[in-house]
């Protein structure tokens, strides 16, 4: 699997680099790769490999973070979004560009970072509080569930109401929330990889105590987990991936529901081979979703997002039916 899914990444990136308003010789795709910057060379080597770089590294972000927050919520319809950290990475651009006049994505990245940070932690304190941390190990899966809604709805009004009150704002701000990875280069990419890297090691770091932790916190504290420490952990991953991702390509969904989900029907609930494989999929996912928005409205192009979303909303309600029919069977 892991290796079909390499085979996958690459081609994905190599179409990513090959299609587009103009489609490009296997020539000068080699060519670019090679260095050179001349003729259709330059418009590949200058245009779009920064963007497949940082779609490579947004859908590898997004993988592993939907992956890991099913995991932490044990709800199988849960994504990064549940836990609040797209809506704190949209009010906090919104508040930049709005109170501040930030205008570059070189600026306001930061402010969708931080924003997911605070949005993700305050989740997590909601979640936990009033927790007996001797039972439960802090915040429960589904308390966490249910603070991520609340804290998502809240924000989001919020966001509705700054960029309502301001046409500036507004114009910015859509471009951004649409979900997309036009416009940006590679600069953009080295910018947020270090916090991509941070997550995902600590993500794979903890495979062994989230592998106990799925048999139940009572099982996982028989075997010596400390399971309070490994959610806070888990959490604080899914913040920096999601919120690393936002920042750089917009809230772009499903990503973080689909690719597990698929992913799962082949390596089965073992996160060793999950969580890495889930990686990959977002990776050959997200590169797919913006190789078919150039070809579908061409030679305009359809947002990432947007593409995204026509993959996923489907998917989503074939997974509430199946859930439906199964608790309905019982």
């Amino acid at each position: 699997m892991l290796s079909v899914l390499v085979l996958a990444v690459a081609l994905a990136a190599f179409a990513s680099l090959a299609v587009g308003s103009k489609t490009v010789p296997l020539s000068d795709v080699l060519a670019a790769l090679g260095g050179d910057r001349s003729g259709n060379a330059l418009v590949v080597s200058a245009l779009r490999f920064p963007r497949t770089l940082l779609g490579l590294l947004v859908g590898l972000a997004l993988g592993l973070a939907g992956a890991l927050a099913q995991e932490l919520t044990r709800n199988p319809l849960a994504d990064p979004g549940l836990l609040g950290i797209s809506a704190g990475a949209a009010v906090a651009v919104a508040a930049a560009i709005g109170v501040l006049g930030v205008t570059s994505p070189y600026e306001y990245v930061w402010f969708a970072f931080v924003g997911a940070a605070c949005a993700g932690a305050l989740v997590y304190v909601i979640g936990g509080a009033g927790q007996n941390s001797a039972r439960s190990g802090g915040a429960s899966p589904v308390k966490l569930a249910l603070a991520g809604a609340a804290v998502t709805a809240l924000l989001g009004s919020f966001t509705y109401a700054l960029v309502l009150l301001d046409v500036r704002t507004l114009d910015e701000y859509r471009f951004w929330a649409v979900g997309s990875l036009a416009g940006r280069d590679g600069a953009l990419a080295a910018q947020l990889s270090p916090f991509v890297l941070v997550g995902a090691v600590m993500t794979l770091a903890l495979v062994p105590r989230l592998n106990a932790l799925a048999l139940g916190d009572d099982v996982a504290s028989a075997l010596g987990v400390q399971v309070g420490a490994t959610r806070v952990l888990g959490a604080v991953s899914v913040i920096l991936l999601t919120g690393a991702a936002v920042a750089a390509a917009g809230p772009v969904t499903f990503v973080g529901l689909v690719v597990p989900h698929v992913v799962r029907a082949f390596t089965g609930p073992d996160l060793r081979w999950l969580l890495p494989c889930s990686a990959l999929g977002g990776a050959v996912l997200l590169l797919g979703a913006d190789t078919v928005g150039r070809i579908l409205d061409h030679p305009a192009e359809v947002q990432a997002g947007v593409v995204t979303a026509l993959i996923g909303a489907p998917f989503l309600i074939a997974l509430v039916k199946r859930g439906a029919l199964r608790e309905h069977t019982r």
